[in-house]
């Protein structure tokens, strides 16, 4: 009987210490799919910006062009000017999105 009794000891004292030595290392990892969504979502950012860039060049050239090439005509000389603040605005926005995203990344971890 008292062998019976140190075996049940034992074992859930073994239990124990491998519970609480162990459980540390087994949850201290991202799962899997986060891992995936978090290295997604740093891809598609980097493809915004990369193509943001150009995007907003060819808009502004575009606004300048109108301009230039408008001819007196005031309707053209409006909208160039509004392409052009409406790309650079956007660009900005897009710019600060991923200044603020950079921030709140670096607060986090």
């Amino acid at each position: 009987m008292k062998k019976n009794k140190f075996f049940i000891l034992f074992s859930i004292i073994f239990i124990i210490i491998l519970l609480f030595s162990f459980s540390q290392f087994s949850f201290s990892a991202d799962p899997k799919i986060v891992t995936k969504l978090n290295s997604a979502f740093t891809k598609i950012k980097g493809w915004i910006i990369k193509l943001a860039t150009p995007a907003a060049a060819v808009a502004v050239g575009t606004g300048i062009f109108m301009k230039k090439f408008s001819f007196g005509d005031e309707e053209r000389l409006r909208i160039g000017k509004k392409l052009i603040r409406g790309s650079l605005f956007s660009y900005g926005f897009v710019l600060a999105t991923d200044l603020i995203l950079s921030a709140i990344k670096s607060l986090i971890g």
